[in-house]
Formats: C-alpha cells, structure tokens, sequence
C-alpha cells in the first residue's frame, strides 16, 4: 500500500468537506485509480468537479491519468479557476 496526501482547492474543498486527507492505494496506484477512489469517497457533488478538474503530482502537472503515483506523493485537486 502507499500512501497518497490530497489537497483540494476552490470548490473541490467545498465539495471533499475537507482541505486535505491521506488516501491509502495499492502499489503501483495510478492518478486514474486515485480519483475512481476520490469519487467513492466523496460521492456528492465532487465527481463533477473531478471530471473537469487538473490535477497535480508533487507539483507538476498530470498529462496522462495512467501515471503512478509516488509514495508518499502529493496529488492535488484543481478545479476549473474563473478570470485570470
């Protein structure tokens, strides 16, 4: 298992209820797998927001949803952003 912190931002905290939570996954766990468990976590209204969401991993911008997930990484959770 690893062990992947969440930070949520904007209407993706509103929706988690919660700024940050550690999820736990199985090795080898991919961005993909990390918000299929998001979404069963969360089942209100933070599914919508993760289908138009960015994410990022230790900072750095996901272009491929299959990419693993470090151990001990960080995956943050961007919702579409308004203005400039």
């Amino acid at each position: 298992m690893t062990t992947v912190r969440v930070r949520y931002f904007a209407s993706a905290r509103a929706a988690a209820g919660v700024e940050s939570e550690a999820l736990e996954l199985p090795a080898g766990a991919t961005v993909a797998d990390a918000v299929a468990a998001l979404r069963t976590r969360h089942p209100g209204s933070l599914p919508r927001i993760l289908d138009a969401a960015s994410f990022l991993v230790d900072g750095v911008a996901v272009r491929d949803a299959e990419r693993p997930l470090p151990a001990e990484g960080e995956l943050d959770v961007l919702p579409p952003f308004a203005g400039g």
